[in-house]
């Protein structure tokens, strides 16, 4: 591009910027980031597949079923975690499962793979009406089914809860998100990241880009629609799937990812 191209072209960036609203600007700042974190995603995909070509079993060239957890975590304890995680990690490996424990709590414990949403509202529909409480540890997983279970949570008004020493991670905060109450106790390790391909379907970049756009679309709305603000959702996409972004208890309380005690949220459906 020549100068004088360059330099007229800079003029009306000028112009737009002196003359448009700060409610314009913060729009068009937030789309761009989004589009960049969209891109972001397909090139880390491609990224992760070469930097984990050294864990057994792991073939980078065949999409993973569940979500590749990061790295540490996939070793036993994630880096930089702000609390120690007692939960065994063969556990959290493992398909999730449902147990049924006394006090109305349903303990959901394990990766979010696909099709657990079915299973979830199965073990929902056979306790009735005992279940008030779904007690998570989970590193996460499909989104597509975390986003139902979340919905569930909200239309059946349970509480979530994630106890001293677990993980909710990756997908988990969205079915933690469900909740009419939320709660994290002391030691309670959450952390989010960007959202990737983890079907068994080869996605073209074009392809895995549209996937990635509705798919961020579908959190982003349901998130807002449970009463969680949106700065929650920045930190994973501005974070590599190969890698978490904690919550310390002050952001978990300034994004209402969990709730003032025993008050259920304003917008329980």
């Amino acid at each position: 591009m020549s100068s004088a191209r360059l330099q007229g072209t800079g003029q009306k960036l000028k112009a737009y910027l002196l003359s448009a609203d700060d409610g314009t600007l913060m729009r068009h700042a937030f789309q761009a980031l989004l589009a960049a974190a969209v891109v972001f995603v397909v090139i880390d995909w491609n990224e992760l597949g070469a930097a984990r070509s050294d864990v057994p079993g792991f073939d980078p060239m065949q999409p993973q079923a569940v979500p590749i957890l990061p790295p540490a975590l996939t070793e036993g304890e994630p880096a930089n975690a702000p609390s120690e995680i007692t939960a065994d990690p063969n556990t959290l490996k493992q398909a999730i499962r449902f147990e049924l424990k006394p006090g109305g709590i349903l303990s959901a414990e394990g990766s979010i793979e696909p099709g657990a949403a079915g299973r979830f509202a199965a073990e929902i529909e056979a306790r009735g009406e005992y279940v008030k409480t779904v007690l998570l540890n989970s590193p996460g997983g499909s989104v597509g089914d975390a986003l139902a279970m979340s919905k569930l949570i909200r239309e059946k008004k349970l509480g979530t809860r994630v106890a001293g020493g677990a993980l909710c991670a990756s997908s988990c905060p969205i079915v933690m998100a469900g909740g009419v109450t939320r709660e994290a106790e002391k030691g309670a390790v959450i952390g989010v990241h960007q959202i990737f391909n983890g079907s068994k379907e080869k996605l073209s970049p074009e392809q895995a880009m549209s996937e990635a756009q509705k798919t961020t679309a579908d959190v982003s709305r349901h998130l807002e629609e449970m009463g969680i603000k949106s700065g929650l959702w920045l930190h994973a996409l501005e974070t590599p799937p190969d890698r978490l972004y904690y919550l310390t208890p002050e952001e978990m309380t300034g994004f209402a990812l969990v709730t003032d005690g025993a008050t259920p949220v304003a917008k329980a459906k």
